[in-house]
């Protein structure tokens, strides 16, 4: 091949691997893990004034979180088009992003947006996204400025009872 006809190639694949990308077609793997400050979670709710977060706070060594998860994947999958948006906050410390959450991610073939909270105080943190919570996983977090919607729930939900919730919300 030539190296014209090469750079067309390659150029193609990169096209399309960033078009499978874009559409949620591709495997956790490709899947970055970003972090997030509570300011800037809050800045996106207040951009996202017609569309409802399911902000879901997990951690890697949380049993229930874990067991929730894939209701939190199904329920992003079965609503894709919707105005809402499910996030799944990870609250394992920063020092572990690279060593424990991304490989989770990985293994568990997380689609929904994965972020890692990127804050120091823990009690602060608690505090701003809600007075109302203890501090206890897995904890959501359902938000739609909108609607002047602010609700924490501290409870592991089943696909059922999530779906019973957002619809409760519209």
């Amino acid at each position: 091949m030539n190296p014209a006809c090469n750079r067309i190639h390659m150029f193609v694949k990169l096209v399309v691997y960033i078009a499978l990308l874009n559409a949620g077609l591709l495997p956790a793997a490709a899947r970055q893990v970003g972090l997030a400050t509570v300011d800037q979670l809050e800045q996106r709710f207040a951009q996202g004034d017609d569309t409802t977060y399911i902000v879901n706070f997990w951690a890697t060594w949380c049993s229930p979180c874990v067991t929730e998860l894939p209701h939190f994947e199904k329920f992003g999958q079965d609503h894709r088009g919707e105005p809402v948006k499910v996030l799944l906050v990870s609250v394992d410390a920063r020092s572990k992003l690279r060593t424990k959450v991304v490989p989770f991610v990985r293994k568990e073939q997380l689609h929904n947006e994965v972020l890692l909270l990127n804050e120091t105080d823990q009690q602060e943190y608690i505090d701003r996204i809600s007075p109302d919570w203890s501090g206890s996983l897995p904890a959501t977090l359902f938000v739609n400025t909108g609607k002047q919607l602010r609700r924490l729930q501290e409870q592991a939900f089943t696909y059922d009872q999530l779906v019973t919730t957002y619809r409760s919300l519209k």
